[in-house]
């Protein structure tokens, strides 16, 4: 991990933060952005391996930001550094690729803690949202609803939620590469969905993959 982008419109908090990064994790440069317009530059100038990206920012939202983040570029690493602990920002967060969210109240060894388990594969989850992503998913497995897809449908979403790409998915269920994509299309349009973690979530709802 070498260069980290840090979008945060306020001077002290973003010290702050950009303070914490350089104690957890060596050897990065760390660009700074006080506007979605600045973060852009920086993007179209650098590749970003991890982003450290606010809400609530004076020309628009951080999760507008992750969501083009997410479609041009698979290997940034997103985390949203917020102060919003509601369902509503914290999954439109996760739907926009964003793979972690911290809240600032958070004690600065949490935070530094955190921002290094992103190293070792841990997802940089606050105790709080962790909470709320399980309470989430234990909600929706209680209210398993009746799916609309078909067999074969239900099998590629399953495998697609668990992150295998098309390609794999022709080849473990032994049919075309066309045949896959058209059932992701075909599960995309019924679930009127966009994205493989609203299909994720989409999976997890119906039952057909548990959560982590």
């Amino acid at each position: 991990m070498h260069k980290v982008l840090l979008l945060e419109d306020h001077t002290d908090t973003r010290i702050w933060l950009r303070g914490l990064l350089v104690e957890a994790l060596d050897g990065i440069t760390v660009l700074e952005a006080e506007t979605i317009g600045a973060a852009k530059v920086i993007l179209e100038d650098n590749i970003i391996n991890l982003a450290l990206l606010d809400i609530n920012l004076p020309d628009g939202s951080g999760i507008d930001l992750a969501r083009d983040i997410t479609a041009t570029s698979n290997d940034t690493y997103i985390v949203m550094t917020t102060i919003f602990d509601d369902d509503k920002h914290l999954f439109a967060a996760l739907k926009a690729g964003a793979k972690g969210y911290l809240l600032k109240e958070q004690p600065r060894e949490q935070l530094i803690q955190r921002i290094q388990g992103i190293l070792k594969g841990e997802p940089p989850l606050s105790p709080s949202i962790a909470r709320r992503i399980l309470t989430y998913f234990q909600d929706a497995q209680a209210e398993k609803p009746e799916s609309c897809l078909s067999k074969r449908e239900e099998e590629v979403l399953t495998l697609a939620a668990k992150g295998y790409k098309t390609k794999e998915i022709s080849k473990m269920l032994e049919i075309s590469l066309n045949t896959s994509a058209g059932y992701l299309k075909s599960i995309y349009r019924k679930l009127n969905i966009s994205s493989r973690a609203e299909a994720t979530l989409e999976a997890t709802k119906l039952g057909l993959v548990k959560p982590d």
